[in-house]
């Protein structure tokens, strides 16, 4: 596959705007389709890493959009659908904790990236991604620290990745109620770290991931 290809955003362009601004200056220099690409859950103790990428139509302004960590729950929720109703097209990429143990969190969450870009059609000519990675794919590629907060289609793919793993982590907590899942979506709160210490590890905790508390010697379910 080719080469990624990669270009600085600051080659007269300021990011020190309306995060749509960004976005519209770069479909009018001819990077369209478009993509924004983020990730959820890379820190995480338990549960996969999950990545979306989205194409946003031209001209759009979603009231309220921006990094999903500044959101309320509910108001991700909300977003999640106006996203959905307004795309031209998004797709996610789920890597789940045996493949995070077996190739390690950054690959990970490439491969991630990767499957949600994947999954648009049309594919993107351009690609907006949130932090300093780069995916295998032939499209041009705008890595930019705090994407969330500056691009659109970045909020939205943000947004879409972080309500994705929340409703994964929450399913998971009907099967392992005993971690709290469903509250702290597998983070290492203080609470977490104690059920492990209870309990053991689960069949969804990362065991690559070192901790005092994650002692392999003790698993529940005999994993």
């Amino acid at each position: 596959m080719e080469k990624p290809r990669q270009m600085s955003l600051l080659d007269g362009m300021s990011v020190e705007q309306e995060p749509w601004v960004l976005d519209e200056t770069l479909r009018q220099r001819g990077f369209s389709p478009l993509a924004g690409v983020d990730e959820a859950g890379r820190g995480p103790l338990a549960g996969p890493v999950v990545a979306a990428a989205v194409i946003l139509p031209p001209g759009t302004r979603l009231k309220g959009l921006r990094d999903s960590k500044l959101l309320r729950p509910s108001q991700r929720e909300f977003l999640f659908e106006e996203i959905q109703k307004a795309a031209l097209c998004w797709g996610v990429g789920i890597v789940e904790a045996l493949e995070i143990d077996r190739i390690n969190i950054a690959e990970a969450t490439r491969r991630a990236m990767e499957k949600a870009v994947s999954e648009l059609d049309p594919q993107p000519l351009a690609l907006l991604v949130d932090g300093t990675m780069r995916i295998r794919h032939p499209a041009l590629q705008f890595t930019m620290i705090k994407g969330d907060q500056r691009s659109h289609c970045v909020s939205a793919a943000s947004v879409m990745a972080k309500v994705t793993r929340d409703r994964l982590m929450s399913q998971y907590h009907e099967q392992y109620p005993q971690y709290g899942f469903g509250k702290h979506k597998g983070y290492g709160t203080k609470e977490h770290l104690e059920a492990i210490r209870s309990h053991g590890m689960c069949p969804i905790h990362r065991r690559s991931f070192r901790s005092s508390a994650l002692r392999p010697e003790k698993t529940c379910n005999g994993i």
